[in-house]
């Protein structure tokens, strides 16, 4: 309240409250009797100030419609966030592919359109007080639910130690999330060796420029009626050379199948997902055990990005005089055509932020990626075949949360398990496919 305005509310209220004797007395003592009532009245009025201050501050505070790292117009939904230390975002992503392989006609593979809601997801993540932190996702793609993430964690410092339904630590290409991914598929051997999130749980450090990951695991969670137990681990070194970030990494894998009668078989399709033909198959092996072991290397220098894996996949297979060990691996080089860069944090690929969006007087970004990707099947007697990969990537983002993917590729094969008229195994299949993204 001004200060103006207290003079005339006080006599006001001393008018109002004066007893009828007060006219009668001294002027002397009027005016002091006046003077202390309007100084008590001044008094309170700066206490209600005070007070109506604090009160509009709060009430300021309490929505918190961003997180404090990230500018409210990039948010496009709300982190809801108590003083208690608990929060709340929900989260989600859309993914619509469409496209056509094409393939031989004499090796009567089904090919020609196909699409498919690739990935529906919704959930949520947040913090707890104590340090401990949960994300829970459910995926609604193919007429099916599934949980794909369902973890607590705790957070000390560097350290991070995470319990349930998540990845463990096999491959640059299968951490970095597939909103983030260059091509609409990852690198071949991610899928072709089983590469899921799996029941678990896992210890992360990381300081400065060290990343190391560790974790047991048993198997996805749909499938807990297995007696599988593995052992995976991950360091990264991820130093910054002047303006370019580099990354090494190098990555192990055990699991023990523990079942007499368990089988594993690694096949892969050619680039798209939404068909189910598969040229390279090792059939059903039984197995004892799966060791993994793989190397990672990327750079990042402005608009210039380059990242290569290569993965060694071991099965201990008791009816072989000799473990087959098959190989997966990739290299790609990529440009953004518009003046923006590729993300990266924690050890991974991360999400690519427009520095012209739509909506904003820009056109978004625009990047252009050449890859090989390589699978071999082919070992210890087993014929499952060779696939070579040349893959082309177009990606158009107008804003941090959307994106248009155009992918071709020509895949060369060897060896396939589904011959021509004449015999020959070894010949192209094209595939070509569109995604449409959306997440939040």
């Amino acid at each position: 309240m001004p200060r103006s305005t207290r003079f005339p509310l006080a006599i006001i209220a001393l008018g109002c409250a004066a007893p009828a004797p007060l006219l009668a007395q001294d002027a002397d003592e009027d005016l002091t009797a006046m003077r202390m009532q309007l100084a008590a009245m001044n008094a309170r009025i700066d206490q209600l100030e005070t007070e109506l201050e604090a009160t509009r501050a709060a009430a300021a505070a309490v929505p918190a419609l961003t997180t404090p790292a990230e500018p409210a117009a990039a948010a496009p939904v709300a982190v809801l966030a108590k003083s208690d230390g608990w929060s709340f975002k929900p989260r989600g992503r859309l993914m619509v592919d469409t496209g056509f392989t094409s393939a031989p006609s004499s090796t009567g593979a089904s090919d020609g359109f196909g699409s498919e809601l690739r990935r529906a997801r919704l959930g949520a993540s947040g913090d707890m007080p104590g340090g401990f932190g949960y994300k829970f996702e459910v995926g609604f793609a193919g007429n099916e639910v599934s949980v794909t993430d369902a973890i607590l964690s705790y957070e000390d410092g560097p350290l991070e130690v995470a319990v349930g339904q998540h990845n463990n630590f096999q491959s640059l290409e299968e951490l970095t999330s597939s909103l983030h991914t260059t091509f609409i598929e990852r690198a071949a051997f991610t899928d072709a060796f089983g590469f899921e999130r799996r029941l678990g749980a896992s210890i992360t450090y990381g300081r400065g420029d060290i990343l190391i990951q560790a974790g047991v695991f048993t198997d996805n969670i749909e499938d807990t009626d297995s007696k599988n137990r593995g052992v995976d681990a991950r360091i990264v070194f991820m130093p910054e050379a002047g303006d370019t970030q580099l990354h090494f990494g190098g990555s192990v894998h055990y699991n023990d199948l523990d079942d007499p009668a368990a089988e594993v078989r690694y096949r892969q399709r050619p680039l798209v997902h939404f068909t189910s033909q598969r040229f390279i198959n090792t059939g059903s092996m039984g197995a004892r055990s799966e060791t993994g072991f793989g190397l990672e290397a990327a750079a990042i220098a402005g608009r210039f990005h380059a990242a290569a894996e290569g993965y060694w996949q071991t099965v201990d297979m008791p009816t072989l005089a000799s473990d087959p060990t098959f190989f997966g691996g990739y290299a790609e080089a990529g440009v953004f055509l518009t003046d923006d860069s590729r993300g990266y944090k924690g050890g991974k690929f991360d999400r690519t932020k427009p520095q012209r969006p739509v909506g904003e007087g820009g056109f978004g970004s625009l990047q252009f990626t050449l890859r090989y990707d390589h699978l071999d099947l082919n070992d210890a007697g087993i014929l499952g075949g060779r696939q070579a990969g040349y893959l082309a990537s177009l990606i158009w983002k107008p804003t941090d949360y959307t994106a248009l993917l155009v992918n071709y590729g020509r895949l060369q094969y060897e060896d396939a398990v589904l011959p021509a008229a004449n015999g020959d195994t070894s010949y192209g299949v094209d595939a070509f496919g569109v995604r449409a993204q959306i997440d939040f």
